[in-house]
């Protein structure tokens, strides 16, 4: 199961297919993180593909 590189958090294989990097490293969590934050990096990842 994927879990969260800042907290040790574990995270849904779905969560870590959307917000995991290139790498699979998932660099936030709910859990570790407010979900406007996760939003503002899922949109910066769609400008840079």
């Amino acid at each position: 199961m994927p879990k969260c590189d800042h907290c040790g958090a574990h995270v849904s294989e779905r969560f870590a297919r959307v917000f995991a990097d290139e790498y699979g490293h998932i660099r936030a969590c709910p859990a570790c993180s407010a979900n406007a934050g996760i939003a503002e990096v899922a949109k910066e990842r769609a400008q840079q593909v």
